[in-house]
């Protein structure tokens, strides 16, 4: 049903959700040089460090296989952040994944550090395999809350993934107060499960006990292709209400 969603469909998809943030005040830009990030998320007020997912220093951050966004106030400072890798796991799961620290160090022996460890307890990491992205290091500034942006910063996070890798899953490791709060369910993942990445990173300063959230190819698509068709149906409107003269 949703496989008939084309790159068009999602370009207008991305450039919606681009459009509405904009008149929220954020400008969207996007990169792929992770040193440029560190040093951009390094600086935020307010903001936990960037982990070493997505430090360059940790991890191999390859061109064509990660991706940042970082969204400006209309003064240019920033009020937004995230990112986006993939990881080949078709001879792996992502339960091994996590556990074996391959998701935060790309040597986990020469740069994890020691009494690293990482836990998980979310049977369905099992089953998540494939081609799987990453989306996290997720920061809006206070000003910019409750404005219903999360949706929109979402969707074009998701937009670019599928556009650039048509990924089998996408997942996050999220606090427990982002899923009491609802503030994954904003974001748009389907999916959750507690447990997902109790981790240890003495080095650097990390205790965590994150829930595991994704999303399914199918369920990619299927926001995607509605996303797509909330768009169609607002252009008609416009156009079914607009004078005729402006029609023709």
């Amino acid at each position: 049903m949703q496989g008939n969603v084309t790159t068009l469909d999602v370009s207008n998809v991305i450039c919606a959700a681009y459009n509405l943030a904009r008149k929220s005040g954020l400008h969207i830009t996007m990169g792929d040089n992770f040193e440029e990030y560190v040093r951009i998320t390094d600086n935020l007020p307010g903001k936990s460090p960037t982990d070493p997912n997505f430090r360059p220093d940790c991890s191999d951050l390859l061109p064509g296989k990660a991706f940042w966004i970082v969204g400006r106030d209309r003064e240019d400072r920033v009020a937004h952040v995230q990112a986006m890798r993939l990881d080949d796991l078709s001879n792996t799961t992502l339960d091994e994944h996590l556990r074996t620290l391959r998701a935060c160090f790309s040597d986990p022996d020469l740069k994890a550090g020691p009494g690293s460890s990482c836990s998980c307890y979310a049977p369905s990491a099992r089953g998540i395999t494939g081609l799987v992205a990453y989306r996290g290091d997720l920061w809006l500034r206070e000003d910019f809350r409750g404005r219903g942006l999360l949706a929109f910063l979402g969707r074009i996070a998701f937009g670019l993934a599928w556009a650039k890798w048509s990924p089998d899953f996408i997942y996050a490791l999220v606090a427990g107060w982002n899923i009491e709060k609802g503030v994954a369910d904003r974001n748009g993942y389907l999916h959750k499960e507690p447990h997902g990445a109790i981790l240890r990173l003495p080095a650097q300063g990390i205790y965590e006990d994150d829930w595991l959230v994704w999303l399914t190819r199918e369920d990619i698509l299927r926001m995607l292709s509605s996303a797509f068709g909330t768009r169609e149906r607002d252009d008609k409107n416009r156009m079914t209400a607009a004078p005729k003269a402006c029609r023709d």
